[in-house]
């Protein structure tokens, strides 16, 4: 088998299906990519971690021959990264599986591995259900979820993105128990009902790809599995498995308290007021008044402590609350609105923050939860 291909895309498209391949991997095979030819001008370049799998195309010119072959993924990439700016030519020995890859002023040889060694996801016999929907639409959506994501394993359905999928709507929902984040997309209506739970490694890659606000995906899926199509990659995935805790009951429905403030204003105090706070606790102190909200922390271990006071607009009772520090600049620079809300309605309860004007057929509501104020 032999090609031509643009060593820059190659590159370029080696890189993005390197994004799915664990660091290490129960089988020594995952640690290659499977390279395929496809009709007479392409050419598949594929990556797994065995529940998930990205396969990228790439045009290929001269094409001699057909056929598959896996090639060590991080020697594939280490040497099309030095020679990235020409073309380049393979030739591979169909029998003894050789790699000679020839580049302006040189050639390097390497083994590769036969792509029947390759494993192959398991075909699903369920009816699949299929919708397309813009990709800006859901790179918004991942956008605003990911980075509550909790990363504790003991409970594995709260480590992905919950997709509720209305006929109206897409609500992505994502919780780490310390704050939950349900942002609601009404761009286009996806015109069925369901839901399914995306890890967040896939998550990730999907929007770390997504370059266009012009292309579409393509989503089908059945209960345990889905495919996402657009543009040249194919990213298939196992969804986590069981019952998503019903992200409804943690918004509060009677936040009576209207806090308004200058997002930048309060994350740069936030990221001040924080390196005094407790290493264990990140505790956050808010006195909010009707016209300023005093922030403070304290350190009793090494006996350090900061106070400063941002300006804002208050409709409610005095109020003395207590939030994680860290876990509030997250929020406030997961928001990109100018101005924000928080909503309150007692200590004890969790607050609510929302951008004071919303977006036509968006809506973000973020809950986080408080801490007892020493």
């Amino acid at each position: 088998m032999k090609f031509n291909v643009d060593g820059k895309i190659f590159q370029q498209r080696l890189q993005a299906a390197s994004k799915v391949i664990n660091g290490k991997n129960a089988l020594s095979i995952l640690d290659n990519f499977l390279l395929s030819t496809v009709g007479g001008d392409r050419l598949s370049i594929t990556g797994s971690d065995s529940e998930n799998v990205l396969t990228v195309y790439v045009p290929v010119t001269d094409l001699e021959g057909e056929g598959a072959i896996a090639i060590p993924a991080k020697r594939l990439l280490e040497i099309t990264k030095e020679i990235s700016n020409q073309p380049l030519t393979f030739y591979i020995n169909d029998d003894t599986k050789e790699v000679d890859l020839r580049f302006l002023n040189g050639h390097f040889n390497f083994m590769g591995v036969p792509a029947d060694e390759y494993p192959r996801l398991a075909q699903s016999t369920e009816e699949r259900v299929e919708f397309t929907v813009p990709a800006d639409m859901v790179k918004k959506g991942l956008d605003n979820t990911c980075f509550a994501v909790s990363v504790d394993t003991v409970r594995p359905i709260m480590t992905g993105i919950y997709w509720d999928i209305h006929e109206e709507d897409i609500t992505f929902v994502s919780s780490d128990t310390h704050k939950l984040v349900r942002y609601v997309n009404r761009a286009k209506a996806p015109g069925l009902d369901a839901h399914f739970v995306m890890p967040s490694k896939v998550a990730n890659i999907i929007r770390s790809l997504i370059t266009s606000e012009d292309v579409d995906i393509r989503i089908s899926f059945d209960s345990k599995s889905g495919l996402f199509e657009f543009g040249e990659y194919f990213i298939s995935c196992l969804f986590i498995h069981g019952n998503y805790p019903d992200y409804r009951r943690v918004i509060p429905e009677n936040n009576p308290f209207n806090l308004e403030v200058d997002r930048e204003t309060l994350m740069g105090a936030l990221r001040r007021v924080n390196l005094f706070s407790s290493k264990s606790s990140k505790l956050v102190v808010l006195n909010i008044q009707p016209n300023e909200v005093i922030i403070s922390a304290q350190d009793y271990d090494y006996s350090t402590s900061a106070e400063e006071r941002v300006t804002c607009s208050y409709e409610g009772n005095v109020m003395t609350i207590g939030f994680n520090g860290q876990y509030m600049v997250e929020i406030l620079g997961n928001l990109k609105e100018d101005s924000i809300r928080l909503l309150l309605s007692d200590p004890a309860r969790p607050g609510l923050y929302t951008p004071a004007e919303k977006n036509d057929g968006e809506d973000i509501v973020i809950v986080q939860m408080p801490m007892q104020v020493i």
